[in-house]
């Protein structure tokens, strides 16, 4: 299969490019900079692609006429999405809008990666049937982009997921690796203890998103992990896992931040489906913290 991927510079585009090339597929990764991927074979090519540009998304899918599009590109701080709304808009819903428009002309399968902050936060371990209700801005164009999606009249996917973190191999830390780096340098460190997730570890996503593909699975999937934590109750196991001082995590509520957007206070996902149709199976929460500091 010919697999095009936007996004491919971030956490998630790096790991699921690293899988689908060892399953001999080939992949056109695309970003918005330069390439930041180690991988050299025949196989992996890298185009620049601003996909909020309708002319360029056009020339990428004529150039090289992928079966698939996984798109994983976007606009992903809540906080800025909060504060920059017209570039959010723009970014998540318009050039979601510009791929599918394209994608229609040669009936390509389309993967659409979404997110947990589509919901309210009131309820948590949502399944598929769950009625979404965003409460920032973030959550509202990830939705909008997922109703276009729903539009699309050829085969597709979208693949929602929930807090994902693991080993960075370029660019931006997440929750486990700044706990780290704070610990290290002596910091403290402010974490919420009121939201509740299904945090997920990047190879699991990855993972069952290749099973999407190979499966050609339609239609919504959560994909997640199964262990239901607080960011507070990852810090403490991440600080204990790498002998760190614990007593540097200051456990407080979403209330002491003053940050642009709300977050849902109870998400995390049922992922009976994902189980039974696609044979997930996501590593504990112990492993996943192994397998991010091996």
């Amino acid at each position: 299969m010919k697999i095009l991927l936007t996004g491919a510079n971030g956490f998630l585009g790096q790991y699921l490019c690293a899988m689908l090339l060892a399953e001999q597929h080939e992949v056109i990764a695309t970003g918005k900079g330069p390439c930041r991927l180690p991988f050299q074979q025949s196989s992996f090519q890298y185009h620049t692609l601003d996909f909020t540009s309708a002319e360029q998304v056009q020339t990428v899918l004529d150039q090289y006429e992928p079966d698939i599009i996984v798109h994983a590109g976007a606009m992903t701080q809540p906080d800025q999405c909060e504060q920059e709304p017209e570039k959010a808009y723009r970014v998540n819903v318009e050039g979601t809008r510009h791929l599918l428009s394209c994608a229609v002309k040669r009936a390509i399968y389309f993967i659409y990666i979404s997110t947990d902050f589509i919901f309210d936060g009131k309820q948590g371990m949502y399944d598929e049937n769950a009625i979404p209700g965003p409460v920032n801005f973030y959550g509202k164009t990830k939705l909008q982009a997922e109703s276009l999606v729903n539009q699309y009249p050829f085969d597709w996917t979208i693949v929602r997921t929930v807090l994902v973190y693991g080993k960075p191999l370029a660019g931006r830390n997440n929750i486990l690796t700044v706990v780290k780096q704070k610990l290290e340098n002596g910091e403290k460190y402010r974490v919420v203890s009121d939201q509740v997730r299904t945090p997920t570890y990047v190879e699991d996503l990855a993972a069952g998103i290749v099973k999407i593909i190979e499966q050609r699975a339609g239609g919504l999937f959560h994909i997640s992990g199964a262990d239901i934590l607080t960011p507070f109750d990852m810090a403490i196991k991440t600080a204990h896992f790498l002998g760190l001082n614990a007593s540097l995590l200051v456990n407080v509520n979403a209330d002491t931040f003053s940050q642009p957007a709300i977050r849902p206070l109870k998400t995390g996902f049922n992922i009976t489906k994902a189980r039974m149709q696609l044979d997930y199976q996501p590593h504990s929460f112990e492993e996943g913290l192994r397998k991010t500091f091996s």
